[in-house]
């Protein structure tokens, strides 16, 4: 089976939802989703973040803890007849729109899977009722051998659906980290030790690296502040297990003997760029985290330091900086703040010396995990049409 990024997942059900949308007649015939992954992966995640960004209804229904009369519906005796009581969850609105997902689809025995066939296959229950025509049916499930609850599907009921097997991609997750503000200093973690962002191997009885569980690290360490260090250590080897977090620890200690970064935005203290590239991550995380945090009145100095630091910054981490900073105003109600950052006077120099980096991928940790300064080294990012500082202002 092809593997697919959630990009690339969001991609396909944006595609299946619009086209749906457009041809309501065609809905009998637009295949289901069913989403094919590890745990932990975002499979039901991605669905469920895909709605709410689209403003549109959503139903997650975990199969494994229903009945079959959860979705038939339960017969009442009337007199001489058998009138059948539908369950409320189903959509009734002709012109609602929004997507029910089977999740742990796998999970369900054959006899709820046999229930689920004609909801699934024909979007109907009997005569009874009949799914409104904009609601996309998807479901997710695990695979056998990632040795979670899995049983098999039928093959009349896998060859209605569309098969996506999702893959973790770092990247692409800590790009939505970094919209999200979660915790800088996980998100400049996985962007050095990448191979740290998922490993499904040893005890998986215990804690493991994956996706969700690193949002749980990033979640902890924000909220856990005043918790003794020993605790927050317990704590994250408890999400990740001993090896990941015994790294992360480390790291988060190398960071911790950098400038403080808010005094570095609001021009307090010198700033050197740091030797090491685990700080230097660390760095460039740190910076655009904490850049839209501060008073409003500080937000142009802030600005400038931040566009300043950069011209000192080689290209690489630059322009990880300068994204991830793009990435926290990127919505409609942010204008005024990146509106600010593009027409900041400095940013026309920053676009001279970074500019054509700006679209490039992020550097790859393996060519610039050293130790040498980094304005001694060359660059890795590729050279890309330099972005115009007027176009990006409008």
């Amino acid at each position: 089976m092809s593997q697919a990024t959630i990009d690339q997942t969001r991609q396909i059900i944006r595609h299946q939802l619009t086209l749906l949308w457009q041809r309501p007649d065609l809905a009998i015939n637009i295949a289901p989703v069913m989403l094919w992954g590890a745990p932990g992966v975002g499979k039901s995640a991605v669905i469920r973040e895909l709605c709410a960004e689209l403003g549109i209804g959503f139903i997650d229904v975990r199969l494994s803890q229903r009945e079959p009369v959860d979705l038939r519906g339960l017969p009442v005796p009337d007199e001489d007849q058998v009138r059948w009581l539908l369950s409320s969850e189903w959509p009734r609105d002709p012109e609602s729109r929004g997507i029910i997902l089977f999740d742990e689809l796998t999970a369900a025995d054959r006899t709820l899977q046999v229930a689920a066939y004609e909801f699934i296959l024909d979007r109907r229950l009997g005569d009874l009722y009949r799914v409104p025509p904009g609601w996309l049916v998807c479901a997710a499930g695990n695979r056998s051998e990632d040795r979670a609850v899995a049983m098999t599907l039928s093959s009349a009921l896998a060859n209605r659906f569309c098969h996506l097997e999702l893959h973790p991609n770092v990247e692409q997750w800590t790009g939505w980290a970094v919209g999200r503000g979660l915790d800088p200093d996980v998100i400049a973690f996985l962007r050095f030790k990448p191979e740290s962002f998922f490993r499904m191997e040893g005890n998986l009885e215990r804690g493991w690296p994956s996706p969700r569980s690193w949002e749980r690290v990033a979640l902890a360490v924000e909220h856990g502040v005043a918790l003794d260090s020993s605790l927050i250590a317990l704590i994250v080897a408890g999400l990740v297990g001993t090896g990941p977090a015994t790294e992360f620890l480390a790291f988060r200690r190398q960071r911790q003997a950098l400038p403080d970064v808010e005094a570095l935005l609001r021009g307090e203290v010198g700033f050197v760029v740091p030797k090491s590239a685990d700080q230097r991550y660390a760095l460039t995380a740190a910076l655009a985290h904490h850049l839209w945090r501060g008073p409003k009145g500080e937000r142009e100095r802030r600005i400038d330091n931040f566009l300043r630091i950069g011209l000192e910054l080689g290209s690489d981490f630059a322009v990880m900086a300068m994204m991830d900073a793009m990435r926290r105003v990127e919505s409609p109600e942010r204008a005024k703040d990146a509106q600010a950052l593009f027409g900041h006077p400095r940013y026309d120099e920053w676009i001279g010396r970074h500019g054509e980096g700006l679209q490039a991928p992020p550097p790859s940790p393996v060519d610039i995990r050293d130790e040498t300064p980094l304005e001694t080294s060359t660059p890795k990012v590729t050279a890309r049409p330099r972005r115009s500082p007027r176009s990006a202002r409008t």
